[in-house]
């Protein structure tokens, strides 16, 4: 608030005159304005120029620092880093036959049975299809609970052709952006392949038999994993 007089106060703070009539009354706006002389930059630090090293020079042997030393035509080279591909490690309850309850993808709450880990770190797992329609595919260990059942597997034997490179798709013609496409073609449905419908049935009966040996172990498996009102995943015991 402005300064004022006693008798311009109306109560001690609160003056009677407005901010424009204190400062009218001022005449402050007849002062002329004294700036402060503007101070002066400050000019930056010449650039030092460079001065290629010399080995003749005594005077520059005995300054120069290593890195003038190194021959200005030399190029950095970049660290060939060498890393090798390794499958991660498996958790400790995962193991050939335990039965797996998947947690995401298509066929998420499907309980299945692990098969083995292949190079690439995934899991080989079954429904086996005829129980539950899940069929031989690689799942991520991350996305899957083990169980504490176990499904012997002694007498089954599971294909050495089972790697990743079996699971890998066909490339097809896609028909996007094509004149097909404009004029409404659409793309055929790819077949499944007949060798792998085969070897689907094979690895089904093996691992079918094993699992007739135990009583209720197939209805077990062809029921899908859900939670009820109330339960926590944390405090179930798989």
């Amino acid at each position: 608030m402005a300064k004022s007089t006693h008798r311009n106060q109306l109560a001690p703070g609160i003056s009677r005159l407005s901010r424009s009539q204190v400062f009218s009354k001022r005449a402050a706006y007849k002062v002329a304005k004294q700036s402060a002389p503007a101070a002066a930059t400050k000019a930056a630090p010449a650039a030092t120029p460079y001065t290629p090293y010399v080995k003749d020079d005594l005077l520059v042997q005995l300054t120069a620092t290593p890195q003038d030393k190194v021959a200005a035509t030399r190029v950095p080279r970049a660290k060939a880093v060498h890393k090798a591909q390794r499958a991660p490690r498996l958790r400790a309850s995962i193991t050939p036959g335990t039965v797996l309850i998947m947690l995401a993808g298509r066929f998420r709450g499907k309980r299945v049975v692990c098969l083995k880990q292949l190079p690439s770190g995934l899991l080989l797992v079954t429904g086996p299809f005829r129980l539950n329609g899940v069929p031989l595919r690689r799942v991520n260990a991350a996305y899957v609970i083990a169980t504490s059942t176990t499904v012997d597997l002694t007498g089954v034997t599971v294909d050495a052709k089972f790697t990743d490179e079996y699971f890998k798709r066909s490339p097809t013609a896609k028909l996007q952006g094509t004149e097909e496409e404009f004029f409404g073609a659409a793309a055929q449905p790819q077949e499944h392949p007949a060798h792998k419908i085969a070897d689907q049935k094979q690895v089904d009966q093996a691992v079918g038999a094993a699992i007739a040996q135990v009583p209720s172990l197939a209805a077990y498996l062809a029921s899908s994993f859900s939670l009820a009102k109330g339960q926590a995943p944390h405090k179930l015991k798989f």
